[in-house]
């Protein structure tokens, strides 16, 4: 038997999920800036910055975090690392290069760490997470050669979807989908990279790159095993809710993308609908289970997670809205309560660890 690999402890990985949540904070500030809100923030280019620090530093700095636990070697907690202080870099206001090379740097970690688990389990969901880490690794090096976010946004939100999607066809172990099912899902993965990549370079690939994201929704809620779970109880229930709920916003999302490209006001209610609201979906169901496996805390069910999920989904609801009806006062009210969603999320989560501790007495 081979002996475990050396891996970092909790006291380790903890500042890592600090660096993440300081880009989370500091992305939602900028977005509430870009919107018209008056709001600190740590530095004045900050503000251009909402994207980067969300995608890159909060989300890139937790899945890579995740990852590199599920590799178990500690060079791999160099991607999280790097993609964490990227995030500090650019809160700093240090130069654009310094910080978009510490992701840069980060994400091809993470295309390594991925990789090397593909090497050893060479199944179709972890060839879905190697194509999304080489997805963010393709768009940090557009980004870092200056070009513009909107147009590696699709190559980014490949990699939170192709990621979160081989999450759960590794879980649909439990209720395995057909041969069928598993080459129309692969069918679906090809459009989604090819989409994105026509998108990046030529500007064109909208239908394609939709078509394919409300594909991939629409297999994920007729496969996923959640479909029976949502009738258990407590957190069973709670995750099944905000799987099924995210992958609604996604199909909402690929049909506004479909309906009207992803330029003008559609690029808000379309990026939003996928990154708010199918991704952080995806975010309140998992962090029960991510936040314990990684800095070894419980966090009990409580009936008050649900309020996070709600406010999210009816902070869209106005966002979308306001993007749809050239309402900018509607859409800036749903921004806020976007942020307010995330708010309650951290809230609810640190609530829920200190249950935890009392709990157990600790």
């Amino acid at each position: 038997m081979s002996a475990k690999p050396p891996g970092l402890g909790v006291p380790f990985r903890l500042p890592l999920l600090i660096l993440g949540f300081a880009s989370l904070i500091s992305g939602v500030l900028a977005g509430l800036t870009r919107l018209g809100w008056v709001v600190p923030l740590p530095s004045a280019q900050a503000v251009l910055l909402h994207g980067p620090l969300m995608i890159c530093g909060f989300l890139g700095t937790v899945i890579g975090l995740e990852r590199a636990v599920a590799l178990g070697y500690r060079w791999a907690y160099a991607g999280p690392l790097l993609t964490g202080l990227g995030g500090v870099a650019l809160l700093l206001g240090l130069p654009l290069s310094a910080g978009a090379s510490a992701m840069t740097l980060g994400s091809a970690m993470l295309l390594a760490g991925t990789t090397l688990i593909m090497l050893r389990q060479r199944e179709l969901f972890m060839i879905t997470m190697v194509l999304g880490a080489a997805s963010w690794l393709a768009g940090n090096l557009l980004w870092l050669a200056g070009t513009p976010v909107p147009e590696v946004v699709a190559l980014w939100i490949n990699f939170l979807v192709l990621t979160i999607a081989g999450e759960r066809l590794e879980l649909s172990r439990f209720l395995p989908p057909s041969p069928r099912a598993k080459q129309i899902f692969a069918v679906i993965l090809t459009m989604l990279v090819a989409g994105s990549m026509l998108l990046s370079a030529t500007g064109s690939g909208a239908a394609l790159y939709g078509a394919a994201l409300l594909g991939l929704a629409l297999w994920l809620l007729r496969q996923d095993i959640v479909r029976r779970t949502v009738k258990e109880q407590g957190l069973t229930r709670f995750i099944a809710v905000c799987l099924l709920s995210g992958y609604a916003w996604l199909a909402i999302g690929s049909i506004m993308l479909l309906a009207g490209g992803l330029s003008g006001i559609a690029y808000d209610a379309v990026l939003h609908a996928i990154l708010i609201g199918f991704v952080f979906s995806m975010v309140f169901g998992h962090a029960p289970i991510i936040f314990p496996a990684v800095v070894k805390v419980r966090m009990p069910y409580h009936r008050t997670f649900y309020l996070p999920l709600l406010v999210l989904h009816i902070s869209l609801l106005v966002r979308l809205a306001g993007d749809g009806l050239a309402l900018p006062a509607l859409r800036n009210l749903g921004g806020l309560l976007n942020a307010v969603a995330l708010a309650l999320f951290i809230l609810s989560t640190v609530s829920s660890v200190i249950r935890g501790f009392r709990a157990t007495g600790k």
